[in-house]
């Protein structure tokens, strides 16, 4: 049966695929470096609110043809911070290269920094800064030199876990909220940590619903990710504990899932917040240079299905990054 926003993008002379169940679709017939009409860049939106992240492959987008892109959808963020590799003239990107900046910047080899910062599995799931009390809106990711294997990225609907959960447990977690803190469950180096501190120095946390209501779509989201959510407040903390292991076992299921094969040129472009995301950590050993480009657009602040807004604890202010 083809939906409603299938037939959209169809008329818009484009093809959206989707690629599993609940999540993902890959987008055929757009040059994302072309001068883009507003009846494909409606058809993107489309698609991306349909199937939460969409993927185009064969690309030729330089940086500022990712931003011109980004810009077509929302208005990027300009980073304060970015890592080494990103480009000087582009602050609206950011540039992960070969392995991950943080761990060498911070005196860790790669396998000690993921098993400190990801120690179990659903703790690496997350969303695009969801410690702020305004998540980006979105995620558009670019591949410029991938391995020939490993290296994949998987996301999660956040939509379609809340929707799978008993009716009992959805109205229960309507009513919850959370604490969201930057670098949860990272298990400090003995001694002087060097990562520890930069954490202390710039911390980021805010109360977020634990199911918000999507401003575009009316979808309910179950807010849940394992790097940012500290606490589910007003409970217990092993209580919190609990609750948290079962709805983000429930977010990562399987079936709520897609697994993405990177090739030089591809570009994911993903609702940051519909979806949670689980970067790769099977490729550092390879050997093969991975070097991405992400630019992500600026969000709203989250708001419940009582209608209450999220609330800052510590941390940057709405808009500056």
């Amino acid at each position: 049966m083809t939906t409603e926003r299938e037939t959209a993008a169809g008329a818009a002379g484009i093809g959206v695929r989707p690629v599993a169940g609940h999540i993902g679709a890959e987008i055929t017939g757009v040059d994302l470096a072309g001068d883009l009409d507003d009846a494909t860049v409606a058809a993107v939106r489309e698609a991306v609110l349909r199937w939460k992240v969409v993927f185009f492959r064969d690309q030729r987008l330089d940086h500022a043809g990712h931003v011109a892109f980004a810009r077509r959808f929302g208005e990027p963020v300009v980073l304060g911070r970015r890592g080494g590799a990103s480009p000087a003239d582009f602050p609206e990107v950011e540039t992960t290269a070969d392995r991950l900046e943080l761990g060498g910047r911070f005196g860790m080899e790669h396998d000690e920094w993921l098993a400190r910062r990801r120690h179990t599995l659903l703790r690496g799931w997350h969303c695009d800064h969801g410690a702020r009390v305004d998540p980006p809106a979105a995620t558009i990711l670019r591949a410029e030199s991938v391995p020939p294997y490993g290296g994949d990225t998987t996301w999660a609907n956040l939509a379609a876990a809340y929707a799978g959960l008993s009716a009992p447990v959805r109205e229960f977690a309507d009513g919850l909220r959370a604490e969201h803190r930057l670098g949860v469950g990272y298990q400090p180096r003995p001694g002087d940590d060097a990562y520890l501190r930069h954490l202390l120095d710039h911390q980021v946390a805010s109360v977020h619903p634990l199911v918000r209501v999507h401003p575009e779509t009316g979808e309910r989201i179950l807010s849940v990710n394992g790097y940012y959510l500290e606490q589910i407040r007003d409970v217990s903390r092993p209580e919190s504990a609990h609750l948290l292991e079962l709805l983000l076992e429930q977010a990562t299921r399987p079936e709520y899932t897609v697994r993405f094969r990177w090739e030089p040129g591809s570009v994911a472009f993903w609702d940051n917040r519909a979806t949670i995301h689980l970067a790769p950590s099977d490729n550092a050993h390879l050997g093969f240079p991975r070097t991405m480009h992400r630019v992500m657009l600026t969000g709203e602040i989250p708001v419940g299905v009582d209608g209450r807004p999220s609330e800052p604890i510590t941390g940057t202010a709405p808009g500056r990054w």
